[in-house]
């Protein structure tokens, strides 16, 4: 079972025959939005009104935060009120804090670390962000669509399976810091626009990244092989 047609090349150029292999997508519950996402932020220090870029992922090297920053240093001049809120742990935590030192973002950017409250601060942001340079298909982006979020994320992987561009969000190529910055900047700028992206992707959430289906298409499987 490969959780997206991306794993499933992979897995088929690592020797195990195309006709062994079944596509079921992971899946994320959906749930409504918890309350408190603005007060969360701003014990974060994110001032009220600020536009949003929210990002939920480990600090290790393939999800490329290095990137995400240098978008953010690029889109400072465009937005200069956005902020970038990072969800997460990881061993690259100190260069990337020392990163955004350099870059004379400290204000801009909050590593929030290991939070429990997902729930309560996803729903807050104004656009979930996704930089990795590889990414099987990315259950952060799941859960930001069924909280009907528009994702601007590079097309590594499976995410272009997940997000489809200009359709539920934006694409850009990975380690393309100017690339990923223009995205963000045009969803961010489209009010409109951003609210579209975000209820097409909560509907594409429901016909394809459920527990429902993840589940159905495992006992399908299972029904294969009895």
């Amino acid at each position: 079972i490969v959780v997206s047609r991306a794993i499933g090349a992979v897995v088929e150029a690592g020797g195990v025959a195309r006709r062994r292999l079944r596509l079921v997508y992971e899946g994320v519950p959906d749930r409504v939005p918890a309350p408190g996402g603005r007060e969360a932020l701003s014990e974060l220090g994110v001032p009220a009104g600020a536009p949003v870029i929210g990002n939920v992922a480990a600090l290790t090297s393939h999800k490329d935060h290095a990137t995400l920053v240098e978008a953010m240093a690029l889109l400072r001049p465009r937005l200069p009120e956005a902020r970038l809120v990072v969800l997460g742990e990881g061993e690259l935590r100190g260069a990337l804090e020392a990163q955004v030192r350099e870059r004379g973002l400290g204000d801009r950017v909050v590593f929030a670390g290991f939070r429990r409250d997902l729930d309560v601060l996803l729903p807050a942001f104004s656009v979930f962000c996704l930089s990795s340079r590889l990414e099987g298909l990315g259950t952060s982006l799941l859960d930001a669509m069924a909280f009907g979020l528009p994702v601007v994320a590079t097309a590594a992987g499976g995410i272009p399976e997940a997000v489809e561009h200009g359709v539920t969000g934006r694409l850009a190529p990975p380690r393309d810091p100017r690339a990923l910055a223009d995205a963000l900047a045009d969803v961010l700028s489209d009010e409109p626009r951003r609210r579209a992206l975000g209820a097409a992707g909560r509907r594409r959430f429901h016909e394809r990244f459920t527990v429902d289906h993840m589940v159905d298409g495992t006992l399908r499987v299972l029904a294969e092989l009895a």
